[in-house]
């Protein structure tokens, strides 16, 4: 990357995001808003949970986005009988009879979670470690992972029989909850067109591993005013019942809130938001674009208000 300044360096980023959805765009059909809320996470360095229905290509979306980095990526299915040892890895003996670690497939760039309610709490816990640290620990000794780091996890949120939901715990260690929709009638319409022929697509790798470690730190470097910074807290801060800055709506229906790291999420996340749309810093309006993908996970519900069918979404569109 040899660009002469941050605003033109803002530049790249915004022409390489254009031209990651639109090579994305070749096996993607639509669902533009969450392969923008993807690659906004992995711009900001962190992690993206997927919530869909079976069919909605979540699984897809992901491998092409890999397609498309120049990164290693690794798949793991998430199984009720899946070990941590399947994902972080084991040791081994060699023909020397001497024991060596055999590293697991959570030693790649992109990993996806596939179905991550699906495995007991044990083995979910062993992705939390190397969520926030980039690095795993077995017996006793540290083990980096290769940066850049991400896991993109899907959920299905039907079927709920014999899953295990993630605890808020590790939940709060996603950047993004991001939930698929049903494609429109012309969407669907192409998609099975595309997918029904005999026609292989060939992607471009667009940007290298380098170049993303170079733009997550220029996300760090774009400047926020005063006003941005002070709305992006004052939102998480709202979404806390029983404190001085609730709203009604948060004492009736929430039973916790947003924690802190809500806060750095929705500055960062406007950050990548303004960059990857042309702008050197962000505003207000960007910290509204990606409020609901940050904030959906980390409000707890109450009963009044899964009785009522009121919604997290509903509730932060309320006090934005």
């Amino acid at each position: 990357m040899n660009y002469k300044s941050d605003a033109e360096a803002v530049d790249g980023l915004s022409a390489a995001y254009k031209n990651l959805t639109a090579e994305i765009g070749k096996v993607i059909v639509g669902q533009s808003e969450v392969v923008e809320s993807v690659l906004t996470s992995i711009f900001c360095d962190g992690h993206s949970l997927l919530v869909g229905v079976p069919g909605l290509a979540k699984t897809l979306l992901v491998k092409t986005i890999a397609d498309v980095l120049d990164l290693s990526f690794k798949r793991v299915q998430f199984t009720p009988d899946l070990m941590p040892s399947d994902i972080i890895g084991s040791e081994v003996m060699n023909e020397s009879r001497q024991f060596y670690f055999n590293k697991g497939p959570i030693f790649a760039n992109i990993i996806l979670a596939d179905e991550i309610n699906r495995t007991p709490p044990k083995t979910q816990a062993a992705l939390l470690e190397a969520m926030q640290e980039r690095a795993v620990t077995f017996a006793g000794e540290t083990h980096p992972l290769p940066l850049p780091f991400f896991v993109l996890a899907t959920q299905n949120p039907i079927e709920q029989e014999g899953t295990y939901p993630l605890p808020e715990a590790q939940l709060d260690r996603f950047m993004f909850n991001i939930k698929l929709e049903y494609l429109t009638s012309d969407e669907e319409l192409t998609m099975v067109k595309n997918t029904t022929s005999s026609s292989k697509t060939s992607l471009n790798k667009i940007i290298s591993g380098s170049d993303i470690q170079y733009f997550q730190q220029l996300i760090r470097r774009i400047p926020v005013a005063d006003n941005v910074l002070k709305y992006a807290v004052a939102l998480a801060r709202k979404t806390r019942p029983e404190t001085s800055e609730s709203q009604t709506i948060i004492n009736d229906f929430i039973s916790w809130g947003a924690g802190p790291r809500a806060s750095q999420f929705l500055v960062l996340g406007a950050k990548a938001h303004a960059a990857i749309s042309g702008k050197y810093s962000p505003d207000i309006e960007d910290v509204k674009a990606i409020a609901v993908p940050v904030l959906r996970h980390r409000l707890i519900r109450n009963y009044k208000a899964e009785a009522e069918g009121v919604s997290v979404e509903d509730i932060v569109s309320k006090i934005l």
